[in-house]
């Protein structure tokens, strides 16, 4: 573990457009958010593994630097966990609640059971055993086809998450989707299919030690805040870090550190060079970068000879296509192409980092299968200060995907086919469904059709979260029963339905048994049980799964297991080989790291060759309309879904700003402020200010979820299953 100074505050910087931030100022905010009940929520701070972006910090400190690790997003979440619980006559007319999330989050937690049937004007109390027995006899009558289960990444559990998967199999179907769907979902198969793992390669340590450090489409200092302190003493060390991304992130540009003097008075810079590309224009670039390596002789031919397959196709046929079209492609010059190149060359390791700017379009899976061509050119796998990492943005998208709460796949990641069912099928005492189930937006579709009888959400706000809300919202109220298992309100629980049930659930801090995240770095931590308050009657996520699969099939259910947390991680390790050891985390904070510090280590890959697999993907031709602009959606100061400001401290910007560059708006005749519309090719309209900022011509950006309207249902990577969250828009002054 590298010795760092005893306290570590991570924060935004500060500039032209944004304030200086004050982390004393956000600490008392806290103070008063949860001054109901101090000492529980300093034992859930200093006990219990956050349930923030997934770096995972348990208690005040993590495995790679020395000290204290904070961050705002943190203290942001905190108060949720120590909530009260709200008044259930608040919910008795839904036209009384307020409608922003935020407002609804204020109410409180869920504290009972409540159903609210079409007519209705609200929700009405009942009793646990007539809520359970509810939903078990809508799923018996109906199909196994006709149900789906939905998992968010809100702090759920990695037994949750196995649980719920071996529930939804248990009864017949493979409907069961996570948050890693709307996410990293093309990193997850690109790097299955190139190298054999779908996780990060590589450890923080890497990031730390490594000559150089690439992020791809990812603004850590906004999603991951605690990620900064590794580029902090990266730098320190003489690490160079490069950005591809449209937009010029102020909190790239420079942070403020306030356990550095220097830092905290001028701001720390964080970024070599930015190659502000076009939105989507990831794949062109890397290819532009690669072309560059093989003219130069950049690449390291001993590695690609003894170590991969398929790099002579790819040679062959980025040799047809010319530097220029490849630049004009990524929105970028043959020059900056060459100079990526020479610097990239110059380092002797790379971390390739990227998010969702990467994942999030039709393309998603070919933007990562052409950044992982980049790393294995130069052999920057399975070595320290080297690696891949789809750095995720929630702590449980990571484990969720492992545990198998994926419509494609089985726990450990198996891909859903006959063989893979019937020997699950063998392990668990009954028959598995063979065919790939439904992913989390092909649910609401097949809702929208009438196609869906029971959907069933574990936290989660699909008005949000999803492409064009109005048919969401359409979808939700035709469902003809809708369960919604959460600790707080959110919109999607108001939509009329024929039957809307509420199913309060426990916090991962109040679970019996604790329970365990997997981190970006593929770290399985325990969280403890932190005595304290519990409203009402939340119960576990993982036992209220397991009780309405023993209730909708209960002469086969003695054999369904799932009694106790301790019970779920004996099962995980016995059937999730690189899982084998969760059953011995007993304390808070106990960890190990599946398949050690790297994966692929010394250039050993787990793929039926035992070698690296190149592709030969290469980037649509450019195309650029006069008049058209290519929208991009950027998050905030939120999380997930939850907004926390109504302006950004990092880029000084409200919800309704639309990002534009100076050239686009002068050719547009607008200023900093000014009224917009914003048309989608649909005929979808936003209203938005301008917000002049330094992005590549011809792209903008918009807050999400306010910009998801503009965005088309049904578009998605097609190998997949991601939406893609851009469009492409007209604007005009308001």
């Amino acid at each position: 573990m590298l010795p760092r100074p005893r306290l570590w505050v991570s924060l935004v910087p500060y500039g032209i457009g944004r304030t200086k931030p004050n982390h004393y100022f956000e600490i008392l905010r806290t103070v008063w958010d949860n001054r109901h009940d101090l000492p529980y929520a300093w034992r859930i701070l200093s006990k219990g593994v956050c349930d923030g972006c997934a770096l995972g910090v348990a208690g005040f400190r993590d495995w790679t630097m020395e000290g204290v690790h904070l961050c705002t997003t943190r203290l942001d979440l905190l108060k949720l966990n120590t909530a009260r619980a709200l008044d259930p006559a608040v919910l008795a007319d839904v036209k009384r609640v307020p409608r922003s999330a935020a407002a609804l989050r204020s109410l409180g937690r869920l504290p009972f059971p409540m159903l609210r049937r079409r007519g209705e004007p609200g929700f009405r109390r009942i009793g646990w055993d007539e809520a359970l027995d509810l939903v078990a006899a809508r799923i018996r009558a109906t199909t196994p086809e006709r149900i789906g289960i939905y998992l968010t990444a809100r702090g759920l559990t990695n037994e949750t998450y196995y649980a719920a998967q071996k529930v939804a199999r248990y009864l017949g179907t493979n409907n069961i989707d996570n948050a890693a769907r709307v996410c990293h979902a093309p990193s997850t198969g690109a790097l299955r299919k190139a190298i054999g793992v779908a996780a990060t390669t590589c450890s923080y340590r890497d990031v730390i030690e490594s000559d150089l450090v690439v992020l791809f489409g990812a603004d850590v200092a906004n999603a991951q805040p605690v990620f900064m302190k590794y580029l902090y003493l990266a730098r320190k060390r003489g690490t160079k870090v490069l950005v591809v991304n449209p937009f010029r992130e102020p909190g790239l540009e420079s942070y403020w550190v306030p356990s550095s003097v220097e830092s905290a008075l001028f701001g720390t810079k964080m970024t070599d060079a930015f190659y502000q590309i076009h939105t989507g224009g990831d794949l062109a670039f890397v290819r532009g970068v690669l072309r560059v390596l093989i003219d130069e002789g950049g690449v390291d031919e001993g590695f690609v000879r003894d170590h991969t397959e398929g790099f002579a196709e790819l040679r062959r046929v980025l040799a047809a296509i010319s530097l220029d079209d490849l630049a004009v492609a990524a929105g970028s010059t043959p020059a900056e192409m060459r100079a990526f190149a020479t610097t990239y060359r110059e380092a002797r390791s790379a971390v390739f980092v990227w998010s969702m700017g990467v994942t999030q379009h039709v393309c998603g899976t070919e933007n990562v299968q052409g950044i992982v061509d980049l790393a294995l050119a130069r052999g920057n796998v399975g070595r320290p200060g080297a690696g891949l990492m789809p750095i995720r943005g929630h702590s449980g998208v990571q484990g969720g995907a492992e545990m198998g709460a994926y419509a494609t796949a089985f726990p450990g990641g198996l891909p859903v086919t006959p063989e893979n069912a019937r020997v699950l099928g063998e392990r668990y005492g009954f028959e598995l469904p063979a065919r790939p189930g439904l992913t989390a937006a092909e649910m609401v579709e097949a809702a929208g059709r009438g196609e869906m009888d029971v959907l069933w959400s574990s936290g989660g706000n699909f008005l949000a979260t999803l492409p064009d809300p109005n048919s969401v919202r359409s979808a939700l109220a035709s469902t003809s029963l809708r369960v919604h298992q959460d600790i707080l309100v959110s919109p999607q629980m108001l939509v009329e339905g024929d039957e809307v049930l509420l199913l309060p659930a426990m916090t991962r801090y109040e679970q019996p048994g604790g329970g365990t995240e997997t981190t970006t770095e593929r770290r399985i931590v325990l969280s403890p049980e932190i005595p304290g308050p519990r409203p009402g009657e939340a119960r576990p996520e993982w036992d209220i799964f397991a009780e309405i699969g023993r209730r909708a099939r209960p002469l086969a259910a003695p054999g369904l297991g799932l009694r106790s947390a301790a019970e779920i991680r004996e099962e995980i390790a016995e059937v999730v080989p690189a899982y084998a050891g969760i059953e011995r985390l007993a304390a808070g904070g106990d960890s190990f790291q599946w398949g050690g510090r790297h994966l692929c280590e010394d250039w050993r890959f787990p793929t039926p060759d035992g070698r690296a697999q190149f592709s030969d993907v290469m980037p649509a031709a450019a195309e650029q309309r006069p008049g058209r602009y290519q929208l991009s959606t950027r998050r905030g100061k939120q999380f997930n879904s939850m907004v926390w400001r109504e302006r950004d401290p990092l880029t000084g910007a409200g919800r309704d700003a639309l990002f534009l560059s100076a050239v686009d708006a002068i050719a547009l005749a607008v200023t900093e402020g000014d009224p917009l519309v914003v048309r989608a090719e649909g005929g979808a309209t936003v209203r938005a200010r301008a917000h002049i900022v330094p992005i590549r011509a011809g792209n903008v950006q918009m807050f999400w979820p306010e910009a998801n309207p503009l965005i088309a249902q049904g578009r998605r990577d097609a190998v997949s299953g991601v939406p893609d969250y851009n469009a492409v828009v007209e604007i005009s002054r308001g």
